[in-house]
């Protein structure tokens, strides 16, 4: 649900000669000399903006494309992933006629690192609120996409705050975690070998998660089934990886998408959905960690909903089953713009 990569990175030495200075917090990224010349290169990017919240942390955005009618604000998985693994949006649908904005929320790579304990859902939402007012946007151009973690994010938002909303896009994300939980121990672990499901067990009854060889088993016998399904993941795939705040991730979500925990392990919404109005797309994949047909489910269970599956597409479909996605998606746009 929040996409960590243990094995592409977090885990390792900042790459700098120089290490990172003890953070303030245990869920602050510290950050080498290279590392934060990285993210001020960033701000000083073509469409770049730092938001500013009312806490007076502030949060990275970015503008593709432009456009007065339809824009596009794109949440991240993680919590605390970036959102350089879902630039393949800010990629193909600005030549939809779209607007894209891509956004670290607080606490990722590219945004500020608050010392106190701020990490609950409500927060969250208001942040996003926060980021859409000072974008500009309104119910008559306002599209939020959100991927994973992103999903629930943008769930709870519209719940909130749906007048602002023109459209509301789910990708790859149950309205339950306990569902998703299930769904992970009933039918994906159970297609695995038993011998490897015994080892990974037993790791996991050790908790003893950030092992190596644990890692390593979980990124080749899941991830690469179930989290990205190319042969070569996308250079902005595994660089945003390496950039996850573990610790933020591993207090929300648990230890790696395969062994659900955190504050998230109770979150259900399902009988909320109905709440809903405004028109929402629900994207599901064959390969997903999420089951596709809850998320068609989903899909019914809003007052306007539609389904969107990404046949030989996996959690990251926006990648690996592109064309399916990018095309349902801009679809789904153009039929509520047609309205």
């Amino acid at each position: 649900m929040a996409l960590a990569l243990v094995a592409l990175g977090c885990t390792e030495a900042p790459r700098s000669e120089q290490a990172a200075p003890e953070p303030a917090s245990p869920y602050a990224m510290a950050f080498t000399p290279e590392q934060q010349a990285e993210r001020e290169a960033k701000w000083s990017e073509p469409g770049a903006r730092l938001i500013e919240l009312s806490n007076g942390y502030r949060v990275f955005t970015q503008r593709f494309g432009e456009s007065p009618d339809v824009g596009i604000l794109v949440l991240h998985g993680g919590p605390a992933a970036t959102h350089e693994y879902m630039l393949s949006l800010a990629y193909d649908l600005p030549g939809e006629g779209f607007e894209v904005v891509m956004y670290d929320q607080l606490g990722s790579f590219f945004s500020d690192q608050p010392t106190e304990d701020l990490w609950n859902i409500p927060r969250w939402v208001e942040e996003v609120e926060e980021v859409r007012q000072a974008l500009g946007y309104t119910r008559d151009n306002f599209y939020l996409l959100g991927n994973s973690w992103g999903g629930i994010l943008a769930m709870e938002y519209a719940l909130k705050y749906q007048e602002h909303l023109n459209g509301l896009i789910v990708c790859n994300m149950h309205a339950s975690i306990p569902d998703y939980a299930t769904y992970n121990k009933e039918v994906l672990r159970p297609q695995m070998r038993p011998g490897l499901l015994d080892t990974l067990d037993a790791y996991e009854a050790a908790g003893d998660y950030l092992n190596p060889t644990y890692v390593e088993l979980v990124e080749l016998e899941f991830y690469t089934k179930h989290l990205c399904r190319l042969p070569d993941w996308p250079e902005e795939v595994v660089t945003s990886f390496s950039r996850l705040n573990y610790p933020l991730y591993d207090l929300m979500q648990g230890p790696s998408e395969f062994k659900v925990g955190g504050r998230l392990i109770d979150w259900d919404i399902k009988d909320r959905l109905a709440e809903i109005s405004v028109p929402t797309l629900m994207v599901g994949a064959t390969h997903d960690t999420m089951d596709p047909e809850a998320m068609r489910e989903q899909a019914e269970a809003v007052q306007d909903g539609k389904f969107l599956l990404c046949p030989n597409g996996s959690h990251l479909c926006m990648w690996d089953d592109r064309e399916v996605f990018m095309t349902g998606v801009a679809g789904f746009i153009h039929q509520v713009e047609a309205r």
